[in-house]
C-alpha cells in the first residue's frame, strides 16, 4: 500500500535523483491569464519559461500542483473522473528530450527502487501524425527501446496525442502512458487503441515543440521543452490495486464523513453511490479553492460561478441522501486534515473555508424554499393542463430565476401526477449556454497565455500602477490579483474604501508621468532574501523559490514577478482609468486600458 503523501516524496525524490530542482506548487487561481479560470495543469505556471524565458531554479524542475479542470463537471459521479486534483510534474526547458523523458518515466514506474510496477500492465499511445506535424516515430522507438513491445503502443489522432495550453501557446505531441486495469494480464494485442475501456491514464509526456500563435500557425520553440504530468490520484489507485481513485485514501475518509452525515453506507446501492462520489469530490474541490491564498468566493460569475455550481450541485445530491440543512463542513474538515500537509494554507484558511461553505449552503436552501413556493404558485395552472406536462420553459424559469434544480422540478411535477418537457427545457437550456459562451468568449479572447505584445505591454502597466496605488493610497496597498486581455487591465487591491475622483486622477497622473520618462525595464535574479532586503514588492499569495527574478522599472518600481514585460515603459501609451469599484470586503478593483 502507498499513500499520497508517500508518492509525492518518491516522485519528488527520483526528480532530485535526476538533477532537477523541486520548486513550489502555484495557486489554483492564474495571475494574469484571462483564458481559464483555474490552474489546469502543472505547465500553467510556467508558460513563460516554456516559452524561452530563464527559470531561476535552473533548466531542470519538478513539483507537485494542485489543479481544477471545470469541463466535465457533469461527469463526476463515475468512479474516476474529478474536479480538482493533483499533478505530479517534471519539465526540461531545453535541456534533455523525449529520450531521456520517456527513460526517467519507465524507470520510475518500473524500477523495484522506485514504483516496482509490472512493465506487462502498461501501455502507451502517440500522436498517428496529421497534415500539420508527422507521427511521432522518435517516442515510439524510445519506448521499444525501454522494453515496451510493439503491440502496447498506439497510434491515435491530434485528438488523444496533441498537447496545448489553450488556443495559443506551447504545444507539441505528448505520449500518454496506461494501466490495465481489466482482470488478470492484459490479452495479447491490447491497448489504448484496442481496448479503451480497461486501460487508465496515469502519465503524460509532453513534448512541446512549437508555439501556437493561431489556427493554422505553429512555430518552433526556441527551445524544445518537456513537460510531464502524473496524476497522484489515479496512480495511488493503481498502486493498491484499486479500481476507483474513490477507493483510495485521498477520498475514503470524506466519504466516511459522509454516511456519518446521511447515514448511507457507500457502496450497497449502485442508484446512490454516484451522489456519493459527487459530493465528495465537489466539497474536496470547493475546499481547495476557498482554502487558495487567492481563493474565490461564491459568486455569479467566473471562477466564483463555478465554486458556487460545485457547493450547489454538492448540497443537491445531499438531499438524495437524504441529508437536510448544512453539513458541508464536516467532510470539508476532513479534505483540510487529509491535504494541508502538503497544502498548509488550507489548515490556515480552515476558519474561512467553513464559513463560507456554511453560508453557500444557507443561500441554496432559501433559494430552494423560494423555487418550491413559485412552483406551489403555478401549481393550480398546471393541474388544468389536460396532458399532464409542465412546459420546460416554466422548468427552465425556475432553473434561471432562482437556481431551482430540474430534477426537483421533475420531483416535485411526479408528486402532482405531471411530467415535464425535458426536450423544451434542454432547449431553453442550450439558449442560454450559447448566451454565455459568446459572452464568455469576449471576456477571455486575448491573453497572457500567448505573450502577445498587448498583454506583454499591459501586464508591465500593472507593475506602474501597484507603486502608483502605494504612493497615494498608502504602504497598505498589496496586489490581490490581475486578469488581463489584449484589450484591457484589471487589478485588485487591499483598500477598505472607495476611491475619490481626485485619488484616482492622482493615481492615472502618476503612472503617466512615469510612462513619459520612457524608464527602462531590467530584469536581474537573487534570492529571495536579498530581492526583499532590496525593497521589491512580492504579489499576493504568490509562493516563491529561493532564486526569483525581480524586475526594476527605472527609479520607480521593483517588484519580484515572473514576466514577460516591455523593454521600455514609453512603449505603453496613455494609461487611462475606466473604473474603480469594489472587488470583495476590503478589497477594491481597477479596471484601465492603454491608449
Amino acid at each position: 500500500m502507498i499513500t499520497p503523501d508517500q508518492l509525492r516524496s518518491k516522485y519528488l525524490d527520483f526528480f532530485k535523483s535526476k538533477h532537477h530542482a523541486v520548486i513550489s506548487g502555484k495557486s489554483l487561481i492564474p495571475e494574469n491569464d484571462p483564458t481559464v479560470l483555474f490552474t489546469t495543469a502543472g505547465m500553467h505556471p510556467l508558460v513563460p519559461y516554456l516559452l524561452g524565458e530563464p527559470h531561476p531554479a535552473g533548466a531542470r524542475l519538478v513539483d507537485y500542483q494542485k489543479c481544477v479542470r471545470t469541463g466535465d463537471i457533469d461527469e463526476v459521479g463515475d468512479p474516476a473522473h474529478l474536479t480538482c486534483f493533483e499533478m505530479l510534474g517534471n519539465w526540461s526547458l531545453g535541456d534533455y528530450f523525449k529520450r531521456d523523458s520517456i527513460a526517467y518515466s519507465w524507470e520510475f514506474l518500473t524500477s523495484p527502487d522506485w514504483l516496482a510496477l509490472d512493465p506487462r500492465m502498461l501501455s502507451v499511445t502517440v500522436f498517428q501524425g496529421d497534415d500539420n506535424a508527422p507521427r511521432d516515430d522518435e517516442s515510439a522507438d524510445y519506448w521499444k527501446a525501454v522494453g515496451l513491445p510493439e503491440e502496447r503502443i498506439a497510434y491515435l489522432p491530434a485528438s488523444d496525442n496533441w498537447w496545448a495550453a489553450g488556443p495559443t501557446g506551447p504545444c507539441g505531441p505528448d505520449t500518454e502512458i496506461f494501466y490495465w486495469v481489466g482482470e488478470g494480464l492484459p490479452p495479447a494485442g491490447s491497448n489504448k487503441g484496442t481496448d479503451p475501456a480497461h486501460w487508465m491514464e496515469i502519465w503524460n509526456n509532453v513534448f512541446m515543440q512549437f508555439n501556437r500563435v493561431d489556427e493554422k500557425t505553429l512555430q518552433k520553440l526556441p527551445k524544445q521543452n518537456v513537460d510531464t504530468g502524473m496524476g497522484l490520484e489515479r496512480t495511488v489507485c493503481v498502486l493498491n490495486g484499486k479500481t476507483s481513485v474513490y477507493q483510495t485514501e485521498s477520498f475514503q475518509p470524506i466519504i466516511a464523513a459522509i454516511e456519518a452525515v446521511s447515514g448511507y453506507a457507500y457502496g450497497t446501492d449502485p442508484a446512490r453511490d454516484p451522489s456519493v462520489r459527487i459530493i465528495a469530490d465537489h466539497v474536496r474541490s470547493a475546499t481547495m479553492i476557498l482554502g487558495d491564498p487567492k481563493g474565490v468566493t461564491p459568486s455569479n460569475v467566473g471562477a466564483g460561478y463555478v465554486l458556487r455550481r460545485l457547493i450547489r450541485r454538492a448540497v443537491r445530491h445531499a438531499r438524495k441522501l437524504g441529508i437536510e440543512g448544512g453539513f458541508l463542513g464536516k467532510p470539508a474538515a476532513v479534505v483540510v486534515d487529509l491535504l494541508s500537509g502538503a497544502y498548509p494554507e488550507l489548515a490556515e484558511n480552515r476558519a474561512k473555508i467553513i464559513e463560507e461553505l456554511a453560508r453557500e449552503e444557507a443561500k441554496f436552501l432559501e433559494t430552494l424554499q423560494k423555487g418550491e413556493h413559485e412552483y406551489e404558485k403555478m401549481l393550480p395552472n398546471l393541474l388544468r393542463n389536460p396532458q399532464k406536462v409542465m412546459s420546460g420553459r416554466l422548468a427552465f424559469k425556475l432553473y434561471d430565476t432562482y437556481g431551482f434544480p430540474i430534477e426537483l422540478t421533475q420531483e416535485l411535477a411526479a408528486e402532482s401526477g405531471m411530467t415535464v418537457d425535458l426536450a423544451e427545457f434542454d432547449a431553453s437550456f442550450k439558449k442560454h449556454q450559447d448566451l454565455s459562451r459568446a459572452g464568455a468568449e469576449q471576456t477571455f479572447k486575448g491573453g497572457l497565455a500567448d505573450q502577445s505584445e498587448q498583454a506583454t505591454k499591459y501586464h508591465t502597466a500593472t507593475h506602474l500602477l501597484h507603486k502608483a496605488l502605494r504612493m497615494v493610497l498608502g504602504d497598505h496597498v498589496a496586489q490581490k490579483g490581475s486578469n488581463i486581455t489584449a484589450e484591457r487591465l484589471r487589478f485588485d487591491f487591499s483598500h477598505s474604501a472607495p476611491m475619490t475622483p481626485d485619488e484616482v486622477a492622482r493615481v492615472q497622473a502618476i503612472v503617466n508621468e512615469q510612462i513619459a520618462r520612457d524608464l527602462p525595464v531590467t530584469m536581474e535574479m537573487m534570492s529571495l532574501d536579498d530581492a526583499k532586503a532590496s525593497g521589491a514588492m512580492a504579489l499576493f499569495g504568490e509562493k516563491y523559490e529561493s532564486v526569483v527574478k525581480v524586475y526594476t522599472i527605472g527609479d520607480f518600481s521593483k517588484e519580484v514577478c515572473g514576466g514577460p514585460h516591455v523593454e521600455r515603459i514609453g512603449a505603453l501609451g496613455r494609461f487611462v482609468i475606466q473604473k474603480e469599484q469594489s472587488s470583495s470586503a476590503g478589497v477594491r478593483r481597477i479596471r484601465a486600458v492603454l491608449e
